[in-house]
């Protein structure tokens, strides 16, 4: 299924009464760093993933594609989006695509449909964004997603400005290679570490943050987000070889963060040429 395109919102935002929706950069994002959250939370649920789109047909393939065996950019697309299919039908949610193709295969600027997704959203979503740890599509999702859901972008109703509830969730395996991560520690290793908490540190600087999820998984819970996880199995090796031994137990993706995100007043203004 693709998501909406209407770019205008009713007064009264009145669309699909998802519970949550993820914004999943990539085919794996969401599988990666909430699918144990989304098998606690009630749904209904969606996944939306930003560069969901096909590259242009004649596009050649990516150096990132090239590594995980694909001989053509619409090989690539077509078993990605296969594969993320299998993942959410284990997860248990809708399986939703925006247009845009991965980074390699765009000339960049804005992320086609996503400001009119995000304002048809019934205002009781909880819209889970990613934090954008070390990886530039993930930032651009973050910063835009952020950016539409502002409380100046709401739609005005009787009671003020509606608009859903904004999380950030921590992107894995990134945030995972921090020292103690699933401990109790973790939200301040991360925030001091050199090397993958400047999303975080940047985040706060503009935003209140308060642990809404932290969610360490057990057994059952851990095999079920295995299983989704290696349903994306074309990136499994690639991915390994920048994070090490991902998968193992314990390891990285057995803990899952998620804040939840109030703008703070005196926060400065984001113009465009920080994005």
């Amino acid at each position: 299924m693709t998501a909406p395109a209407a770019e205008k919102a009713p007064p009264g935002a009145t669309g699909p009464r998802w519970s949550t929706v993820v914004l999943s950069p990539h085919f794996d994002d969401a599988v990666l760093s909430v699918a144990g959250l989304l098998g606690r939370l009630d749904g209904p649920t969606a996944v939306l993933t930003v560069h969901g789109g096909p590259p242009p047909a004649t596009a050649r393939v990516s150096w990132w594609d090239a590594g995980c065996g694909f001989a053509t950019s619409q090989e690539a697309y077509r078993a990605r989006r296969e594969e993320d299919a299998r993942a959410c039908a284990l997860m248990g949610v809708e399986q939703l695509t925006l247009p845009n193709p991965d980074s390699p295969y765009r000339d960049g600027g804005g992320l086609t449909g996503l400001d009119g997704f995000l304002r048809e959203l019934h205002p009781d979503t909880k819209v889970l964004v990613p934090l954008g740890t070390n990886q530039p599509d993930h930032a651009a999702v973050r910063d835009q997603a952020l950016a539409a859901l502002a409380p100046s972008a709401a739609v005005a109703g009787p009671a003020g400005p509606a608009r859903p509830r904004t999380y950030v969730y921590a992107d894995l395996p990134y945030t995972g290679a921090v020292r103690r991560w699933g401990t109790d520690a973790a939200v301040d290793r991360l925030a001091r570490d050199p090397a993958y908490g400047g999303a975080l540190r940047e985040v706060a600087a503009r935003y209140r943050m308060r642990v809404a999820y932290d969610v360490r998984l057990d057994e059952a819970e851990w095999a079920a987000k295995r299983a989704a996880v290696l349903c994306h199995t074309s990136q499994l090796a690639p991915v390994a070889v920048g994070h090490g031994p991902f998968l193992r137990r314990p390891g990285p993706l057995q803990a899952e963060l998620v804040w939840e995100l109030e703008p703070r007043p005196d926060a400065p203004a984001r113009t465009q040429e920080q994005h």
